[in-house]
Order: C-alpha cells, then structure tokens, then sequence
C-alpha cells in the first residue's frame, strides 16, 4: 500500500470514469493515459509501474486477479434459484437428482437424465435423454442439450448455447445430399464456461471433447469431433470446421476460423480475424488470411502498403523506358540517313 491506508472505499469502477471513493484497477497499458487525471480514490497497480504523486495505490504481481477477488465484497453473489423444482418443470423417468438442485420453470428433463449436488437450471433449459451434469453447474435460460451429453462439475453454460446438436455431415450421392447419422457425443470436462449462444456439435462417431478449464466466448462455432486443450481460451465469433484439435492453452482471437482435420500446438496464439488452413506448431503465434507466423505475416503486410508506391513507380519506370526507346528509335534512324 502507498499513500492513505484509511481511506473508505465506496465503490468500485474503470478507471476512465472512477470517481472520488472508487477503487479501480489498470493492467492494459492502453490505459496508462487515464493514470494522471483518474478521479479514483485508490488505483491496483502493477509492482513495476511508476504513478503519479498524490495517488494511493495497492501494488501486486497481478491487478486484473487482484480487482476479480475485490469485486465479490462488494457485489455478494446471490442465490440464483431456490432450492427445489418449480411446479411447471416436466421430469422424466429414471432421473436422479442430486442434493440441492433448484430447476426453475418449464424446465424439460428427459429419461435416465443425472444432476449433480448444487446444480442450477434457469427458465427454459432443455435436457435430452441420459444427460448427465455434475455439481455445482449453472446452466442459463433456454440452453439445449442433447441426448447422451456429459457435463463434468462446476460447468457454466450461458443463455442460447446448444451443446450436441447434430454435426454437419452429409454425403452427394445421385443429385442430392443424404444425412449422415451423428450417432457421436459431447463431453465438457470440469471448470468450463461456455458464452451465450455457442453451438458445439456431437460426433459423428466417438466424441467432441471440451477438456477441462476450457473458457469459450458468446457466438462460437465447434464442430463435429473437435477437441479443445486444457484452459484454451476462444474469443467471440470463432468457428472451427470438423476434427479440428486445439492444444492445451491455446489463445484464439475473435472472427478466427479454422479449416477442418489441422492440429493447434500447445500454447500457440491465432490473432483475432485469422484464417487457418494448416497446423500450427506449439508456442508460435500466427495472424492474417490465410494465418502466417507473425513475423512473416508482418513483412508480407508491410510488403502490401508498399504496393501503392512500387505502382507509382513501376509507372515511371515503364514511361521512362518508353521515352527511352523513341529516342533511340530516332538515333537510329537518323544514323541510317547519315
């Protein structure tokens, strides 16, 4: 702690709009700008970077974490349904259900389902046959999910998301397109959080692994027998075609989409609108479409703002050659004459 310990602290907010009592945070050093003229009443700042005088500041190694585990004091978690099955919920045969579950209204839960201890199912949430959720979930509003899924504990799934619809597999054959069966699964590990309005596919044969502490944004799309490493972390609008393989702690920016039947190492990074089309060995970062290690994507893209002038100059240079052989053509047949 730097500055006045005994200061009350009222509120919390960004930093660009704090005012007096606030606590905020800065972590994104595009936000350094709002350091000197913050209204905050005090700042988590990292261990190395320098403040103005007059601020009071608590330092640690990670202020984003830091300002995660302040913001529970003041905003206290609440109980998200209580205890228990509204009257309106429509339960199969065969379903077992776990100490402290609350299932809210026009919940459906198909045959043979299980529900761990302490889960939550909001207004809405769709259950197939033999699906199975371990503790401690919380599944949102009009989520869906499929027959045979497998959700392991403590899983967050957003409103909208669909998890085991039918992957996209179909065969031409005599002028149309015949389905072919998804007879496949879904398997979402512990610790996952999954955004409003996901989609993740069912295989057509085996399984569509979630691994564990995997986080994914609102609007993704996974298709059929696609695996996701342990605490990858997927942004907003992503796609990945079928049996596309993601290592563990792999980053993926938002809008990036990936060809089917490619491999992603282990801790690589794919920047945001980035187009995949073969695999990616661990710890390389790559962006651009279609996706290049970031060294090469950056001189091919200072190569591309350079066309403009090498056009202008090619122009030039072919009227100077133009010129150039008039004249010639002119000395020549003057020394002919000659």
């Amino acid at each position: 702690m730097e500055g006045d310990e005994n200061l009350e602290i009222t509120g919390l907010a960004p930093i660009e709009e704090a005012k007096s009592g606030d606590l905020t945070f800065l972590s994104n050093p595009k936000y350094v700008k709002f350091l000197e003229r913050t209204q905050a009443s005090a700042i988590i700042l990292p261990k190395d970077m320098t403040c103005p005088p007059g601020k009071s500041v608590i330092r640690v190694a990670n202020p984003y974490f830091a300002f995660a585990q302040v913001i529970p004091l003041f905003y206290p978690p609440k109980p998200f349904l209580p205890v228990g099955i509204h009257p309106t919920a429509v339960i199969g045969e065969e379903v077992l259900l776990g100490k402290d579950v609350a299932i809210g209204p026009y919940v459906v839960i198909g045959d043979r389902c299980r529900i761990g201890e302490g889960t939550v199912l909001f207004p809405g949430v769709i259950l197939g046959e033999e699906v199975w959720i371990g503790s401690h979930c919380v599944i949102h509003a009009r989520v869906s999910i499929r027959e045979r899924v497998r959700l392991g504990d403590r899983v967050i799934v957003h409103d909208g998301a669909v998890i085991g619809s039918d992957g996209f597999g179909f065969a031409f054959e005599g002028g149309k397109y015949h389905k072919i069966p998804q007879v496949g699964t879904v398997i979402i590990e512990d610790d996952v959080e999954i955004g409003a309005n996901v989609t993740i596919d069912r295989a057509t044969l085996g399984e569509t692994r979630i691994c564990k502490g995997v986080k994914l944004d609102n609007l993704i799309q996974i298709a059929h027998n696609c695996y996701i490493g342990e605490h990858t972390a997927i942004a907003g609008q992503a796609g990945l075609s079928g049996s596309t393989r993601l290592g563990k702690y792999v980053r993926v920016g938002g809008q990036a989409g990936f060809a089917g039947h490619l491999e992603v190492g282990d801790f690589a990074i794919v920047a945001a609108q980035s187009g995949v089309d073969k695999s990616i060995p661990p710890r390389v970062m790559v962006f651009g479409y279609p996706a290049r290690p970031h060294r090469e994507a950056l001189r091919f893209e200072a190569g591309v703002h350079q066309i403009p002038q090498v056009l202008k100059t090619l122009r030039e240079l072919r009227k100077r050659i133009e010129n150039l052989e008039k004249e010639w053509k002119a000395y020549a047949e003057k020394s002919k004459d000659h």
